[in-house]
């Protein structure tokens, strides 16, 4: 199904009153690489559906090199609306090095991404990371989605924007070439609950819409896992995130949404950086009245990334849509940097 139709069958479920949108952090976020989670939202003008990740965010997704030390470990931060970045740190490889003794060489973390595709909009994200032994961090991230579809009402100025935290734990392998990051988050607002709602109001035996009065606090719960390698040539991520509603779960106004990306690519030096990208984006449970399930995107693209020293990067991923119904190409930017 495409997404016009999609989009229109919603509505017309659940009628003018009430705002929904079904895309996917991602969600992730995404930030990028490790650092970006997205989710999934909607499309310019167009009343979408969800979108986290990182996440993004999420391109929640980006390798950020360290000059002089391309082999260092990689921190990871979620996303979605693209959210993800490999962060060297030469520090943390040589404490893994160090069999345990030398952790608190390694400093603690805090990056920013700043994202924005073609779906999600701008949703700039967060993630830091906190050492507690030679090959374990503790991580915590948020994403600050600000589509403004993301919050109450079809017509929305701003305000019940959809925001995420959460937390999780970073583990580090392969000499710290190899960062597993699984998290745990929830969302605030609106999109994946319904919001608050008022009372049924019964109109000569017809209940009409019932009206989104208010956001909720623990929308919807977010489990994710975002992995990434890095060496001196090679450069790899994969996110995944669920954005499971926590609020009316059993209700008539409840949206899940799976976000998940993988890229690769290949480092010609320790600034220039190219691969490929494919990221989707699902619906896989809505309890509207009359709603349905669907694929929202299905993007495939390249990237190419400029990445200085002191871990400050900028990705470009662009492409074309190849979910059967729909027409177009995705873009989506990622800048980050890190204290």
């Amino acid at each position: 199904m495409n997404r016009v139709k999609f989009r229109s069958n919603i509505i017309a479920a659940i009628g003018s009153t009430s705002a929904i949108l079904c895309s996917t952090p991602s969600f992730a976020q995404s930030v990028s690489g490790s650092e970006e989670r997205s989710v999934a939202g909607t499309n310019g003008s167009e009343l979408a559906s969800f979108a986290p990740s990182v996440p993004g965010s999420e391109d929640r997704s980006a390798a950020v090199p360290n000059g002089a030390a391309p082999e260092s470990v990689a921190q990871s931060v979620p996303g979605s609306g693209d959210r993800s970045a490999v962060v060297p740190n030469a520090t943390a490889l040589e404490s893994s090095a160090q069999g345990g003794s030398g952790y608190e060489k390694r400093a603690t973390s805090f990056r920013i991404t700043l994202n924005q595709d073609n779906f999600f909009g701008f949703n700039p994200a967060f993630q830091g990371n906190v050492p507690i032994n030679a090959t374990t961090d503790f991580t915590f991230y948020g994403t600050f989605w600000t589509k403004p579809a993301f919050g109450l009402g079809l017509v929305n100025a701003g305000d019940d924007l959809w925001t995420e935290f959460g937390v999780g734990m970073n583990f580090l392998a392969a000499d710290g070439k190899l960062s597993i990051n699984p998290q745990i988050g929830i969302t605030n607002g609106a999109l994946l609950s319904g919001g608050a709602r008022s009372p049924s109001v019964i109109t000569g035996g017809v209940a009409a819409p019932r009206a989104v009065t208010g956001s909720n606090f623990a929308d919807g719960l977010v489990p994710s896992l975002t992995v990434n390698y890095l060496d001196t040539k090679l450069e790899a991520e994969l996110y995944a995130g669920y954005y499971a509603a926590l609020r009316q779960r059993s209700g008539n106004a409840s949206l899940d949404f799976l976000h998940t990306w993988v890229n690769a690519g290949y480092r010609f030096s320790s600034i220039v950086s190219a691969g490929a990208h494919y990221e989707l984006l699902s619906n896989t449970r809505n309890t509207y009245p009359g709603g349905r399930t669907a694929r929202v995107y299905q993007w495939v693209g390249p990237y190419v990334q400029f990445t200085l020293p002191r871990g400050f990067f900028a990705r470009l991923t662009a492409g074309a849509d190849v979910e059967r119904g729909s027409s177009g190409d995705f873009y989506k930017m990622t800048a980050g940097f890190r204290f």
